[in-house]
């Protein structure tokens, strides 16, 4: 016979669970005259045979069922089945903890999070250490915070000799800007890169330009090209980021993004922007869009995984309309300015493949120019000439 505390230290259990087990009559314990509970060799049989059937994940009342009576196998397959789930959460889990310490590949789940909660996404990468450029780099480039460091040296490395770093041509610049009603006198240009747009903007208007980005190199490119043009009177420019502008409220005419805005996303960069302009001022801004209501699965899986916000003009334009803006001209990007971006691009990449073969950045720059070459009849970039209402 043994006291519950006894019974309780061979089956490795608190008192109170022995108590509760035979509430349920799984165990059956009787005073003595000293009025100690005491429980027999089958009791702590019957005990070490429940917490079998408890570790294959029957409830306590499942098990005293399996014990009066023959297995339920419909219940255990159920159990079985909740089982199997658990596992594979469980594993799913370890994977993603896994990654955390480098032991994995974290990009599939940046991605997933970047669509669930951006904004979230971005202040979290803050907190673990990452600057706002760095931050966006992660979430555009590299996708993985363990190799970011690897990933965007490669990138730099590719991109270090090339003029553009985006589609756009001299021609499309000048068009857009001709659209625009009345001459502006002074113009933002957000995400301008190393200065290729806001070289056409000085020369085809007499506006005061302030040219922001979050790459220094590429603005102090910007300001020695404007200087040798004798030009700086008329540039200013600022090293910052375009969710967080440092400027007051209705300080521009124009504002200037060729492929910049999707950086923080298009409905956000409207709601953001729009105070800055003047009354009735003008925004122009390029995104990349579906060409066709039925993109082919290549082109689907590519860009849910590069661009998931990818739109068609349509519903772009409902979006501007929906946040205040008046679409006053729009028109695609010509085939010229795809190919001022990706043929050099291409050409960069052929010149590297024996050294960076094995890059993840480079496998993922090359597959993105084989994308945008094979398929650039179902998407490409797009100009909208906007004004504040």
């Amino acid at each position: 016979m043994y006291k519950i505390s006894e019974l309780a230290e061979k089956v490795g259990l608190s008192r109170t669970a022995l108590l509760y087990y035979e509430k349920l009559k799984l165990i059956t314990g009787r005073r003595l005259e000293n009025g100690y509970r005491v429980y027999s060799e089958l009791d702590l049989q019957r005990v070490r045979l429940i917490q079998q059937l408890h570790l294959g994940g029957l409830t306590l009342k499942e098990c005293k069922v399996c014990l009066e009576s023959k297995i339920d196998k419909a219940l255990v397959k159920q159990r079985l089945k909740a089982l199997d789930e658990e596992i594979e959460q469980k594993q799913q889990s370890r994977i993603l903890l896994a990654a955390f310490v480098g032991e994995g590949d974290l990009k599939s789940w940046h991605e997933s999070l970047d669509k669930l909660a951006p904004d979230a996404h971005l202040d979290w990468l803050k907190t673990q250490g990452f600057s706002d450029k760095e931050a966006l780099h992660l979430k555009w480039l590299s996708k993985d915070m363990n190799d970011h460091d690897v990933y965007m040296q490669d990138f730099m490395k590719v991109f270090q000799t090339l003029e553009r770093w985006g589609p756009g041509s001299e021609d499309d610049t000048k068009h857009a800007l001709s659209l625009i009603p009345t001459a502006p006198s002074s113009i933002l240009e957000i995400g301008c890169g190393k200065g290729l747009a806001t070289n056409v903007l000085a020369q085809f208007s007499q506006a005061q330009i302030t040219a922001i980005d979050n790459e220094q190199p590429a603005l102090d490119r910007l300001a020695k090209r404007f200087e040798e043009q004798e030009l700086s009177a008329r540039l200013e420019i600022c090293c910052t980021n375009m969710a967080e502008l440092p400027f007051s409220n209705e300080s521009f005419d124009l504002i200037w993004s060729e492929g910049s805005a999707y950086i923080i996303g298009i409905e956000k960069a409207l709601m953001l922007w729009k105070p800055i302009l003047k009354k009735q001022g003008y925004l122009m801004m390029s995104d990349l869009v579906w060409k066709t209501n039925s993109p082919s699965e290549q082109s689907t899986e590519f860009w849910n995984h590069e661009y998931p916000d990818i739109q068609t003009v349509q519903t772009r334009i409902k979006q501007i309309e929906k946040a205040g803006y008046q679409v006053i001209a729009n028109f695609p990007q010509s085939k010229g300015a795809w190919l001022n971006y990706y043929g050099p691009l291409r050409e960069r990449l052929n010149e590297l493949e024996s050294e960076m073969a094995n890059s993840t950045a480079f496998k993922d720059m090359k597959n993105e120019v084989n994308m945008c070459t094979e398929f650039s009849d179902e998407f490409g970039y797009h100009m909208f000439i906007l004004v504040k209402i």
